[in-house]
């Protein structure tokens, strides 16, 4: 792993911001660890960070506040830390443009896989030329064009929607296999690069939040369809110009 990988831990827990520093620094990342939301935005305001490892109960500013905040203004991977049970927090952080959450207690070797899992995702930004070598860069849809070196969904009037690092793979995997029955495992394998636990509810999320983007009618989607037992399928004829 690269040094030049730099990832902020958000964590009012002294021992376990220690304990995940030592980690990620024995894997290679430089690491930064604060303990609320005000020593967070002064990192952010001073460095450049790959990825955030964000403790969802923090003093002051919970996680969700700091996530959305974040996500206002940048597409920065997060993933989301929360306690065993939480799931409703956990869902609602995934709406609010985590890509991931890893759920305590975890160990070290989970830690490092879903972090590279994410981070996979976002260095594959610059990779996608020369992975798809003579495919489309640019794929059309229904009002919309998504252009996959920009990283921009771009509506009929010429409105850029921002996407988060989820929102895009996801929708990626989708526009790249029109008319298919996706099942969640399969999106989720695409889309994070790991299977699906037998509760995981982040295609769900991921896919309500590109409906309320994508849809004309979010409650009456035309765009991304649900197959009862099935999965998803993206319905519109997909086309390359």
């Amino acid at each position: 792993m690269t040094t030049t990988l730099h990832i902020l831990i958000v964590d009012d827990h002294r021992e376990i911001r220690d304990l995940v520093a030592r980690a990620l620094t024995k894997e290679g990342f430089r690491v930064t660890a604060v303990a609320d939301g005000k020593a967070m935005r002064k990192a952010l305001a001073d460095g450049r960070f790959d990825l955030i490892l964000l403790d969802l109960m923090l003093p002051g500013d919970s996680g969700l506040v700091l996530c959305r905040e974040v996500r206002a203004t940048s597409n920065i991977p997060i993933i989301m830390v929360t306690a065993k049970g939480e799931e409703v927090d956990r869902v609602v952080g995934l709406e609010l443009g985590a890509d991931d959450y890893l759920p305590k207690p975890f160990g070290t070797r989970e830690l490092i896989a879903r972090i590279n899992a994410v981070l996979r995702r976002a260095r594959s930004d610059g990779d996608h030329a020369q992975q798809r070598g003579a495919k489309a860069k640019r794929y059309a849809f229904e009002r919309w064009v998504l252009d996959l070196d920009a990283r921009e969904l771009i509506r009929s009037d010429g409105v850029s929607v921002a996407l988060s690092t989820g929102e895009f793979d996801l929708l990626v995997a989708m526009v790249e296999r029109p008319q298919r029955v996706l099942t969640r495992e399969v999106l989720l394998d695409l889309a994070r690069g790991r299977s699906a636990g037998a509760f995981d509810r982040s295609i769900d999320t991921q896919v309500s939040r590109l409906r309320k983007k994508l849809e004309v009618d979010p409650s009456d989607p035309r765009i991304i369809q649900t197959v009862w037992g099935g999965g998803y399928r993206f319905a519109p004829e997909v086309v390359e110009p």
